[in-house]
């Protein structure tokens, strides 16, 4: 699928004027009062100033909700297709990642941190690439790689008791391009080659890619997690193989045999490239017993069909290359070797690649279980491209844990600047973005996504959590959601931290009250499954899959994934539950439709509406559920009817939840609701043309929101007493009167300029 950039002029119109309500008087606002407020001009927008406040007692606080401490229903296990904890509780997590040596932060600010992370309902952290060596990269040791720093030990102890005190469970995403200290030269095929494999500085020095295939640098990341699962923590008590509150392990953080960087790597790498050359030569031999039956199965040209990746190959020299790299295994890869007469052979090697990966995790697996973690594994949570070497890699991931994955979406890349910026919004798309990461959860297996977020300064990243708990967490029932990235604890003064990964903003972790309340109570109905995509081993070793379908990756390491379904289109995503399933034995895949109407694309379970037809600045989805009222994207001008609820906007953009403050309650009974309302963020002077293509300023601190305006009405018979306009940390605030409602219509009206405000507490 082609990035798409949509064209539309600039929005303007009059703004909302404020409006003095009396109960008995007030009727619904006509069109002119609920105007669109203007596209470009932001000098009206409210300053966000919290006071990062995290007493406990806050109308939005969520730490009663996390059943603390973590671990007490015993360690999280797979049970079928989710997580479940030891007494059969299921386990489900919404979780945000840290990183570097931000996993082990000062014993000062651990508790504070955690404090917040439990307020904003985060039930689980993911502790990402902390073994490093070196100030602010992580807290491993100086000299060899398989150990940590006595100091950093005690720092992530102590964070973890105190997360786990409050009901917050961690994962280890430890290893990300393991880099080999001078002490493990000698343990080495080639510690110059390793030094030297990579050019890029985040990788410099590091194994990533030549780990997939070589035994003595996977030895190293084997021996550093079985080191880290025998360490005792002094603050639980417990080692960390018996930790109940430990999630999950991660293998490898964005690695797999398939991806381009293993290529690119080995190409640089003459002794670890004859290793592998070596490895697939014996493999094939005694895959076909003779040289000559493989010869007479590949055909005469197989050998030296690639002479600009390698030459002279040979049988006896053992130095046949498998080409560890997707697009030589994929679709088009597969044409081209046809053409060369070496399709035999590459399909032969894709099958090497997925086994000697598949090998690699099998043995990890093996050492994790015999240092005594029984909980759930990660492989590695990264792409393949598409076709044969994608549906390798997947069922290479499912077969030793469970599935997990990373997407991002829009904005810049890797950075925040001045020129280009994708401002498309995935609620145009049904199913597109972040949600069509969901094209590759397997049937029988839980699902996560690991790393995750809609990237500014795209304009409507609101629309990314809103998406994942909604239609992931809840109709796709994922297992598992961390937001990248949290570490800090406090709102940042700018969009931006040092990149455009942030949880801490407004429009991201401000809405996790209301999101984390949607998910942990079940509000959602998880979706009916649709008919399977099926894949088995015979049709990979064929390279015939039974569906259409398409993948594409862009943006800095490929971290922005695009799926297009065929046969099964990802707009099914809206719809039901979407999986793949691997097959003992061929099977036909049934087509799925999956096509909007005027009256939207409507969820199997009745609950969820999808309203998108790609146009730009037109779609929006709305949640109907007994707990929760939830309109999100570029709503109409009429109301949104949503039960005995309806909401009238004339905002471009909104993110609006209406969900019971309670554990158990619903809208028809609940004593309390709160009202969350996001609209689009800006840092103070920040300035777009007038599609929001280009970033024209990126302006300084502090963050101004632009003022929803926003007419709630109650339908039904239960209407609201009043309406509490609470401060950014979600507490009441005693100098600001309560918002009247319409006795007779059961209206309210809420005006950001007035109000500046994300929250609000409606009281029956």
């Amino acid at each position: 699928m082609k990035r798409r950039r949509f064209i539309g002029g600039a929005i303007g119109a009059a703004l909302l004027p404020t409006v003095a309500c009396k109960a008995d008087t007030m009727d619904s606002p006509t069109l002119e009062e609920t105007a669109i407020v203007s596209g470009d001009d932001s000098r009206d927008w409210w300053e966000f100033l919290p006071a990062n406040d995290y007493a406990p007692e806050s109308v939005i606080g969520m730490e009663s909700w996390l059943d603390a401490p973590a671990g007490k229903h015993g360690a999280v296990r797979i049970t079928g297709d989710r997580f479940t904890f030891a007494d059969g509780t299921r386990a489900r997590f919404w979780g945000v990642n840290h990183g570097n040596e931000n996993c082990a932060p000062p014993k000062e600010v651990a508790p504070v941190r955690a404090t917040r992370l439990a307020k904003y309902g985060v039930n689980s952290v993911r502790l990402h690439k902390f073994t490093w060596y070196g100030k602010g990269a992580g807290i491993g040791r100086e000299n060899i790689s398989t150990e940590l720093t006595e100091d950093g030990w005690e720092r992530l102890d102590f964070y973890v008791a105190e997360l786990k005190k409050r009901g917050i469970y961690h994962g280890w995403s430890h290893i990300f391009g393991h880099r080999p200290r001078p002490g493990d030269e000698p343990r080495l095929l080639a510690y110059d080659e390793v030094m030297n494999a990579h050019t890029a500085s985040y990788l410099r020095g590091s194994t990533y890619g030549l780990v997939m295939f070589a035994p003595d640098l996977q030895a190293l990341n084997i021996e550093l997690t079985v080191n880290m699962l025998r360490h005792r923590n002094p603050h639980t008590g417990k080692t960390y193989a018996e930790e109940p509150a430990l999630a999950f392990i991660e293998m490898q953080n964005e690695d797999d045999i398939f991806f381009p960087s293993t290529h690119d790597v080995v190409m640089r790498c003459p002794r670890y490239k004859q290793l592998l050359c070596e490895q697939f030569t014996d493999w094939t031999i005694q895959q076909y017993g003779t040289e000559a039956k493989a010869l007479a199965a590949w055909g005469g040209r197989a050998l030296n069909a690639y002479p600009d990746l390698q030459k002279n190959e040979s049988f006896a020299a053992r130095n046949i290359y498998p080409i560890p790299h997707h697009w030589y295994h994929g679709p088009d890869g597969l044409k081209d070797a046809a053409s060369k007469g070496a399709k035999t052979r590459m399909l032969d090697a894709a099958r090497f690649l997925y086994e000697t990966q598949s090998d690699f995790y099998g043995r990890f697996a093996a050492a994790i279980r015999k240092a005594g973690y029984d909980g759930p594994l990660i492989g590695s949570c990264w792409a393949a491209g598409e076709g044969v070497s994608h549906y390798y890699n997947l069922l290479s991931d499912a077969n030793v844990g469970y599935v997990d994955r990373h997407n991002y979406h829009g904005g810049q890349g890797n950075g925040v600047g001045t020129g280009k910026n994708d401002n498309h919004a995935m609620v145009d798309d049904p199913g597109s973005g972040l949600l069509s990461t969901g094209m590759q959860q397997v049937r029988g297996k839980p699902f996560g996504i690991s790393e995750w977020t809609s990237l500014i300064p795209n304009e409507w990243v609101a629309e990314g959590p809103a998406i994942l708990a909604v239609y992931g967490m809840g109709l796709q029932g994922w297992d598992a959601s961390y937001e990248f990235a949290n570490d800090s604890d406090r709102f940042l003064d700018t969009l931006q931290n040092h990149g455009p990964w942030v949880v801490d903003s407004p429009t991201q972790i401000g809405l996790y009250p209301a999101l984390a309340r949607v998910i942990y109570r079940g509000d959602i109905t998880e979706g009916k499954p649709l008919p399977t995509r099926n894949v088995s081993l015979a049709d990979l070793r064929r390279g015939e899959l039974g569906f259409s379908e398409s993948s594409s990756q862009s943006g800095g390491m490929g971290d922005e994934k695009r799926y297009a379904g065929g046969t099964v289109p990802n707009a099914a995503l809206a719809v039901g539950r979407v999986e793949v399933a691997f097959t003992q034995k061929s099977e036909k895949t049934v087509p799925v439709t999956a096509e909007g109407t005027p009256g939207g694309l409507r969820s199997n379970t009745g609950e969820l509406v999808w309203h998108g037809t790609g146009k730009a600045r037109t779609g929006y989805f709305t949640a109907d559920t007994a707990a929760t009222k939830a309109a999100v994207g570029f709503l109409p001008r009429t109301p949104v009817v949503l039960g005995d609820v309806s909401l009238q906007t004339g905002n471009v953009f909104l993110c609006a939840f209406l969900t019971a403050l309670d554990k158990t309650g619903d809208l028809s009974r609940a004593k309390r609701a709160l009202l969350t309302v996001v609209a689009r963020a800006r840092n103070t002077g920040m300035r777009y043309n007038a599609d929001g293509s280009e970033v024209l300023t990126v302006g300084t601190a502090p963050i101004r929101m632009e003022p929803v305006r926003l007419t709630l009405t109650f339908t039904g018979r239960r209407k609201p007493k009043r309406v509490h306009v609470l401060d950014n940390d979600g507490r009441r605030q005693d100098t600001v009167a309560p918002l009247a409602v319409a006795a007779s219509s059961g209206a309210v009206r809420l005006d950001g300029s007035r109000d500046r405000t994300l929250y609000y507490e409606v009281e029956f």
